[in-house]
């Protein structure tokens, strides 16, 4: 019998294991997420090609015309083209960079409840880690685990992303994160939150995916979910997020009836 299911892509970096006894796990994207903005489109509207450039991108990402992997290098291209240093850009984006303002209750909730949190981000592992640092401490950043993009500086202080799948479309294709959970013999609920077109490829794979209203609504990631019949919920924040997801944690609402709402 021929296979439809594509292979999955070679990762060139390690994946943390999973969280095998868990009941529920949450998977998130970092930028624009639990961020109150999107880092590296922070970066290349200001020190980059600029905005217009970039959205252009994202609707040719969203109609099929390019991919992530290569949108998205352009894009961070375009910062170290114009002769910005990989840390250089960290210091700016620790001091414009803040949280979602619901994520520290979100997360002190998960800690409480024993429900791990991974960061699944098609951004770069230092450049997370020293924004998550600043905004929650060095000891609660340490605990929370990072699947994503590393980065190559080179000698001159140029730099250039190195994806995690430079085979796939994505560059890091998220999903790859999610489908290990669906092989245990007891998988656990698992809960996505996203908000864009990296997150894409993780779309259909998670038990409850929530997708995150944008100012301006420019929400890539909905848009792509009501033409794919993707079921997911919308939220505004964590504080929103954090209702739907203890509803379920608790036993006071089920999955199906929390996808049905379409709104955390």
């Amino acid at each position: 019998m021929v296979s439809n299911v594509e292979p999955a892509p070679e990762s060139t970096l390690p994946y943390p294991p999973i969280h095998k006894d868990k009941k529920f796990v949450v998977l998130s994207d970092w930028d624009g997420t639990i961020t109150n903005r999107d880092s590296n489109d922070y970066m290349t509207d200001n020190l980059g090609f600029g905005l217009e450039k970039r959205r252009q991108g994202n609707l040719d990402i969203l109609s099929g015309k390019t991919t992530f992997r290569d949108a998205f290098r352009e894009m961070l291209e375009s910062v170290s083209a114009n002769g910005h240093t990989f840390e250089e850009c960290k210091e700016v984006l620790k001091k414009n960079i803040l949280l979602d303002v619901g994520f520290k209750d979100f997360y002190s909730y998960c800690k409480a409840h024993d429900i791990p949190i991974v960061i699944i981000s098609s951004g770069m592992a230092p450049l997370i880690r020293a924004v998550l640092s600043s905004l929650i401490g060095e000891d609660d950043a340490r605990a929370i685990e990072i699947v994503s993009n590393e980065v190559d500086v080179r000698p001159d202080g140029s730099w250039e992303i190195k994806y995690r799948h430079p085979t796939s479309g994505y560059g890091h294709d998220k999903s790859q994160a999610i489908l290990p959970y669906r092989d245990l013999p007891d998988p656990p609920t698992v809960f996505f939150f996203g908000d864009g077109v990296s997150d894409m490829s993780a779309a259909r794979h998670a038990d409850v995916l929530y997708v995150k209203e944008k100012e301006g609504g420019d929400n890539d990631l909905a848009a792509f979910c009501r033409r794919e019949n993707i079921p997911h919920l919308l939220f505004e924040d964590f504080t929103h997020a954090l209702r739907s997801v203890s509803a379920i944690v608790e036993g006071r609402t089920s999955v199906k009836d929390a996808l049905a709402q379409g709104r955390a």
